[in-house]
């Protein structure tokens, strides 16, 4: 791996470039696929269906039983990143209450700026940048801060909406998540000490390489372009806590707990993902502004092909993160 002496601007810039574009490009093939008519909404349906289920577990699975919890650390970067979403979320409330938004505004804004759709398009790209090291190290993260995202949205929109879903029904819904089973299961793998078969290796290419790009591909062809025509400043102002605070918040805790350059580079990609598409869900089910969060979705998508690219470029030149292999 080059180290950042060796590299010049223009050469990192392209190194980071190749790691999102490829990513993001897929997301733009989806949304092109779906604007020709050749991707119905029936597909994306499936596709996400088991990739929710099946596919994205088993990937899941396979990373956190891999993953060496001796050799973490203390896992710093995981709780770099559980401090900035909790630091998010403090600061784009006041920041709501400041702007005066209403309350159910203030909800889906707050929700949009700490809650990053780090298990798809940040596990993709922590692919893109490491390889499947970058995998092993953000399954971990994944696990915990899904979770953590979660709990917090029901509290924010039940706060915000009235909603009526107890703390028991929260914890119903974690346990029966199919994402947070596969990681919990390849965490109890991974303590266990038991060697994964000889098969796991192949089945994780083909699920990363493969399958994972049609996911992303279906997250372009559910994107609806025409509703950014209804997308006013708080939409423009959740992307920037989205895109911008939340990721700065979490590198400047991470150079603060000392956390290694790859580990940061990481948690980078994760914390710096558009809104996660769950949001919308939980948002209609509170009855809520579906509008105003599918418009948070869609731009934090677009834009973040640039501030992903331009933000770990920044990184990889100031030897804070590691340089992607």
């Amino acid at each position: 791996m080059p180290s950042v002496p060796d590299l010049n601007l223009l050469q990192l810039t392209l190194t980071a470039a190749a790691v999102s574009l490829p990513t993001f490009g897929w997301v733009m093939l989806g949304l092109a696929l779906r604007v020709l008519g050749w991707l119905q909404p029936r597909h994306v349906q499936a596709i996400s269906k088991f990739a929710f289920n099946a596919a994205l577990p088993v990937l899941l699975f396979i990373s956190a039983a891999g993953v060496d919890f001796a050799a973490l650390g203390g896992a710093t970067y995981l709780l770099a990143g559980v401090l900035a979403t909790l630091l998010t979320l403090c600061l784009s409330w006041l920041y709501a209450r400041w702007r005066g938004f209403t309350r159910p505004v203030l909800g889906v804004f707050v929700q949009a700026g700490f809650r990053s759709n780090l298990a798809i398009l940040g596990f993709a790209l922590c692919h893109a940048a490491y390889g499947e090291q970058g995998l092993s190290l953000a399954a971990l993260p994944v696990a915990v801060m899904t979770a953590l995202y979660n709990a917090l949205a029901v509290w924010v929109l039940q706060v915000t909406h009235g909603g009526s879903r107890s703390f028991l029904g929260l914890l119903y819904g974690l346990v029966r998540n199919p994402l947070l089973l596969g990681i919990g299961a390849g965490m109890l793998y991974a303590v266990s000490g038991i060697p994964l078969p000889g098969f796991t290796p192949v089945v994780s290419q083909l699920l990363s390489q493969g399958f994972l790009p049609l996911v992303l591909v279906s997250i372009g062809a559910a994107m609806r372009l025409s509703l950014l025509r209804s997308a006013g400043s708080v939409t423009w102002e959740a992307a920037g806590w989205r895109l911008l605070v939340g990721p700065t918040l979490g590198v400047l805790l991470a150079l603060l707990l000392g956390v290694a350059p790859m580990q940061l580079g990481v948690l980078f990609l994760l914390l710096s993902s558009p809104v996660a598409a769950a949001s919308f869900v939980m948002v209609v089910a509170a009855r809520g502004d579906g509008t105003l969060a599918s418009n948070m979705i869609v731009l934090t998508t677009l834009l973040s092909i640039l501030t992903v690219t331009a933000g770990f470029a920044l990184l990889v030149v100031l030897g804070l993160a590691a340089v992607p292999l």
